[in-house]
């Protein structure tokens, strides 16, 4: 069984910073397509950012997150992480992990693509 555990959410205030860990299991991790989605109130879901499981992959991210949010992975810890600097108000949202492909298609998280954490709650007050 696939599983998918996220942490490191909470609330911060504009201009902070705050980690996001998702620990897998059950899933060849180190070979596994991995990213970070997130949804606000009245928003699709959003992809933030994603890697590919083959070495020459390279990360992706949107728009609204790219020199500020880091994605990396500890592949002997099998955990993904999501650095966000800079945080903004307009990064308030439930943000999950997702093992597999990047999905850009209007959806609601979690997708019934893939595999996908619980979420976890960021909030940026200004």
């Amino acid at each position: 069984e696939v599983q998918l555990v996220e942490s490191g959410g909470g609330s911060v205030q504009a201009g902070g910073s705050l980690r996001l860990s998702c620990t897998a299991s059950g899933l060849p991790f180190d070979t596994s397509d991995m990213g970070w989605y997130r949804q606000a109130p009245g928003n699709e879901c959003e992809l933030v950012s994603h890697l590919g499981g083959r070495v020459d992959d390279n990360t992706y991210y949107s728009t609204s997150v790219k020199g500020r949010f880091i994605l990396s992975q500890d592949n002997a810890k099998n955990t993904v992480y999501l650095q966000m600097n800079s945080l903004k108000p307009e990064d308030t949202a439930v943000y999950y992990c997702a093992a597999g492909p990047p999905i850009m298609l209007p959806m609601t998280c979690p997708a019934n693509l893939g595999y996908w954490g619980q979420g976890t709650q960021v909030s940026v007050s200004s």
